[in-house]
C-alpha cells in the first residue's frame, strides 16, 4: 500500500513540505493546509478500513453495536 511508505520515512515528506514552505512564502500556508487534509483524509480511510476489519472478525460485537446505536436513535429527542 502506498500510504504505509510515507510512514516509513519521515523526513521525506517532512523535507519536501519545509523547503516548498520557506521558497514560496504565502503560498506555504495553502500547502500546509491541503497536506494537513490529505494526512487526515488517509486517517479517516485507515479508521474506517479497521473498523470494517473488526465488524467482520467480531460479527455479535458489531451486532450488539448496532442494536445500541439503533435504541440510542429511537430515543433521542430532535
Amino acid at each position: 500500500m502506498p500510504e504505509q511508505e510515507d510512514r516509513g520515512n519521515p523526513s521525506a515528506s517532512a523535507g519536501a513540505a519545509g523547503g516548498s514552505r520557506a521558497t514560496e512564502g504565502a503560498g506555504g500556508a495553502v500547502d500546509w493546509e491541503a497536506e494537513r487534509r490529505r494526512r487526515r483524509a488517509r486517517f479517516l480511510r485507515e479508521l474506517a478500513e479497521a473498523r470494517a476489519l473488526r465488524d467482520r472478525v467480531q460479527p455479535r460485537r458489531a451486532k450488539a453495536a448496532r442494536l445500541r446505536h439503533a435504541m440510542r436513535m429511537r430515543t433521542f429527542r430532535w
